[in-house]
């Protein structure tokens, strides 16, 4: 950039996501500005632009580079007009660049082209495998020009240069890893519970009490301390991954008791559980002790995982669990600056591995590194990790229905089985001056939700134009009334399995950051394989008595190959499940259908959701017949007051002809669709 563009007097955008990167990026530029780099010019000038920098209202035409958070450019973007003005071509980096299929990215992107600015754009990323593959074909989108040494012309993949681990490690710009495990002994995990294991997977987060009981196990962090105590010359530089403030605070204690000076860093300015403040302003003071060596020890939560450079780190402890392959991948590479590149020729990588009752899909450092010598994203364990995904669901959805039995046995279990699912990456808003928090969440589908899901991923860019939703980050209200929306055009009705609301506000926020459409991941092998009415028919066929059914039952639990344990996660559960398919079979018919039915006169005095508490399916059944009558024959649909038409149901809301109030009823006769517009007048009127 100095060379191609500083000295050819071209402009330079250089976009990150951390305040620390921004920083990084201005000392290197500064560090790098020789006379024999640039030869034409004798001087030039950048601005960083952040929440603890400039602000954009300060950028002048006369800056050669800018150096400019996502958020703060983002949030006004008409602060370039003046600084691009007669600029016919312009350098765009995008740091992290797996970021970049973000909203607030290709805003900057759109606004840029949208001013005929020919961009030069090149994204830098050390974690391209992080995103969904419907995030890949963005990216590819945004970084178009690959070019591909094999054969000199044009790679559509949009990657211009990429190297291997082991190239890197061969050419001494990385260090060689080697990994170390040590046993702690310790126990964690017999008392947790369903919703406990579901936290660990989906946002991989330990409950409260066994954090706290982690960050306050002497013995465990006397551990910590003396294994480094012990090999203090062969680990030097050493930075601590911990999982919480407390952890940190406890563990520096035990280090300085040991004569070792330690620190800490965090991301968050003030941790609720401890009411510790840390301003960055430490932050900033506690790392560059770290680089001058005045501190031995840096013990870190959640802010040296992305873009830090620190070369002089040697050893990397693993003190927190982790089941985030990309978390895993941050924290190791932390230390494998290589001696090409100011590092050290060899990274050490302790694990501490506890004895956890409940059993996780913890990864492992050196399930990082393939045989070749590179990071790799292993299919099987991805494979394991999505049945130990449906395994946590599943547990959730049994418990759920314990209570109504009746229901679930009249469901094939073929049905109960999830045909697909949504993979979700997004940002859930910090704090203000905080940053956020990376959440992964998975959407099971089944037979019963399946046409709901795939009419509601149609019609989602309707559903935010119709509430002109255009902020990365949904406000608490608009989010609960655009799920409330979904649930009234969508999810009407029995469903069983049910659809969950949490999933739904989980696809809202991803939709509004990441402004693509999920692609559904099919289960069909699983659910080819986990065939209870086969076991069920055998046991039955066979006339096992009890002995012989127990053998069988406890054979095909510890097969792996039939999936069962990993699918019920619960071996309570599959046998409740498999004496239901016996039921059946013995009995020849499902268990009789209720015999209480709801009163349509007491249905007509209900508000819709009303009866929606009571009779799901009269709901769905009403609101049906309300849409079905405003129908044309070209397949769209009118409100009653304005005669606005639409193919989609979203614009349009059920609403009473006659008021309840003024003596109306809930049946079809007296309902009708109105669109936004005349439904909020009728309303304030």
């Amino acid at each position: 950039l100095l060379r191609n563009a500083i000295d050819r007097q071209r402009k330079v955008l250089w976009l990150a996501h951390r305040t620390m990167l921004l920083d990084q990026v201005a000392e290197s530029f500064r560090q790098n500005a020789y006379p024999e780099i640039i030869p034409h010019i004798s001087s030039f000038s950048f601005r960083i632009v952040s929440g603890a920098h400039d602000r954009s209202i300060h950028i002048s035409s006369d800056d050669d580079v800018l150096i400019a958070s996502k958020d703060s450019l983002g949030r006004n973007l008409s602060a370039l007009d003046k600084w691009i003005e007669g600029e016919d071509e312009i350098f765009f980096v995008i740091d992290e660049a797996h970021h970049s299929v973000a909203k607030t990215y290709r805003n900057v992107i759109g606004y840029l082209e949208g001013k005929n600015v020919r961009l030069k754009i090149i994204g830098l990323t050390a974690t391209p495998f992080r995103t969904a593959e419907e995030e890949q074909g963005l990216l590819g989108k945004i970084f178009r020009d690959g070019v591909n040494e094999q054969n000199g012309g044009i790679d559509n993949s949009g990657i211009a240069f990429k190297v291997d681990l082991k190239e890197l490690i061969n050419r001494h710009i990385l260090a060689s890893p080697i990994t170390e495990e040590c046993k702690t002994d310790v126990v964690y995990g017999a008392s947790m519970g369903q919703k406990d294991l579901e936290r660990v997977e989906r946002l991989d987060s330990l409950p409260d009490d066994v954090a706290e009981n982690m960050a306050g196990n002497n013995r465990r962090n006397k551990l910590i301390v003396t294994r480094y105590v012990e090999n203090q010359e062969k680990y030097g530089q050493t930075i601590v991954f911990v999982y919480s403030i407390l952890h940190a605070i406890q563990l520096r204690k035990q280090f300085e008791l040991a004569g070792v000076p330690a620190a800490y860093v965090v991301s968050n300015l003030r941790d609720m559980g401890t009411n510790v403040t840390v301003s960055q302003k430490e932050n900033k003071e506690n790392i560059q002790a770290f680089i001058d060596k005045k501190i031995h020890v840096l013990i870190n939560v959640n802010i040296l995982t992305e873009g830090v450079d620190l070369p002089q780190t040697q050893t990397v402890f693993l003190t927190r669990p982790t089941v985030s392959m990309t978390l895993m991948t941050q924290m190791v590479g932390r230390a494998l600056r290589g001696e090409k590149a100011g590092g050290t020729r060899d990274a050490y990588i302790v694990s501490f591995i506890d004895d956890w009752q409940t059993q996780f899909s913890w990864v492992s450092p050196s399930s990082l590194f393939a045989d070749e010598g590179e990071f790799e994203d292993n299919t099987a364990e991805q494979r394991k990790n999505m049945l130990r995904i449906i395994s946590i669901a599943k547990i959730e959805e049994f418990a759920a229905l314990l209570d109504v039995l009746a229901k679930i046995r009249k469901v094939p279990f073929d049905k109960r089985v999830p045909i697909g699912m949504y993979i979700l990456r997004y940002q859930e808003q910090g704090m203000e001056g905080q940053e956020g928090t990376d959440v992964t969440c998975q959407i099971m589908v089944y037979d019963s939700t399946l046409e709901s899901y795939r009419q509601l991923m149609e019609e989602l860019p309707v559903l935010f134009d119709c509430h002109h939703a255009e902020s990365e980050y949904l406000q608490y209200d608009l989010l609960n009334e655009m799920e409330r929306e979904c649930h009234d055009t969508y999810f009407c009705g029995e469903m069983i399995p049910p659809y969950a609301r949490k999933d739904v506000l989980a696809l809202l926020k991803f939709y509004a950051q990441k402004r693509i459409i999920p692609t559904l991941r099919s289960l069909e092998e699983i659910h080819d394989r986990i065939d209870m009415k086969r076991i069920a028919q055998h046991i039955v066929d066979e006339d096992m008595g009890p002995r012989k059914k127990i053998e069988y039952i406890n054979h095909m639990w510890d097969d792996d190959d039939t999936l069962l344990a990993g699918f019920f996660g619960r071996k309570r559960y599959f046998i409740d499940n498999l004496e239901n398919e016996i039921l059946k079979i013995t009995l020849d018919s499902n268990p009789p259908d209720s015999n209480v039915t709801y009163g349509r006169k007491q249905a007509e005095d209900m508000t819709l959701m009303e009866v929606r508490e009571h009779d799901p399916e009269l709901e769905r059944q009403l609101r049906d017949t309300a849409f079905a009558k405003s129908l044309d024959t070209e397949g769209l649909y009118h409100c009653a007051s304005c005669g606005k038409a639409s193919k989609h149901r979203i614009y349009f809301q059920v609403d009473h002809i006659i008021p309840l109030n003024k003596g109306g009823k809930t049946k079809e006769d007296n309902l009708q669709i109105l669109c936004r517009h005349c439904n909020g007048k009728k309303g304030d009127s």
